[in-house]
């Protein structure tokens, strides 16, 4: 294993180990441990992570489909304010899915109350249904949640979660659609 891939797996390492941190205003690039620089290489390799989605549209013609708030969050990886989101309290049963493009990723048997603002979840509905990615955004490593369909942000994971799993999907509520159990 060359020198970039050892500091690069102990900068992610160390990312889940730090958990749950808040983005700051200024865009630097550092290692989770919030000491050493990431180096230019290792932020260019993290940053061309790019899975395939099977649903593709263009800017334009997401924003025909989404509204300017989840045009915002889904598309250009924004965050709603804390408590605002109307499913954060939603406790009826059902499944929540991509508000992009319909792809089932939640249940409401997963959603716990985090006190974070935002809905939580301890897992997905299965292994496939978001992908996670490093995320090395304002100056620290977090782990991005994707829609596996369409690439669409959704929000982080974080390892201060419930049991089973110890996992805190931490999501925006405009990035899903909720749909009711019958």
């Amino acid at each position: 294993m060359n020198a970039f891939s050892a500091s690069l797996g102990l900068a992610l390492i160390t990312c889940l180990a730090m958990g749950c941190a808040q983005k700051d205003a200024s865009r630097t690039t550092t290692a989770a441990s919030g000491q050493e620089p990431f180096s230019a290489q290792q932020t260019k390799a993290l940053d061309q992570v790019q899975p395939q989605f099977t649903v593709v549209k263009t800017e334009e013609e997401w924003k025909k489909i989404l509204d300017s708030e989840q045009y915002y969050v889904l598309r250009e990886k924004g965050t709603e304010r804390a408590f605002s989101g109307e499913l954060n309290k939603n406790k009826q049963k059902g499944t929540y899915s991509c508000a992009a493009c319909g792809n089932p990723m939640f249940s409401s048997d997963t959603k716990f109350e985090s006190g974070t603002g935002w809905p939580s979840f301890y897992q997905p509905l299965n292994a496939q249904a978001v992908l996670e990615e490093p995320d090395v955004e304002m100056g620290m490593l977090r782990t991005e949640v994707l829609c596996s369909r369409c690439g669409g942000h959704l929000g982080h994971v974080f390892d201060d979660g419930p049991k089973p799993t110890g996992l805190r999907y931490c999501l925006n509520s405009v990035a899903l659609k909720f749909t009711k159990e019958n």
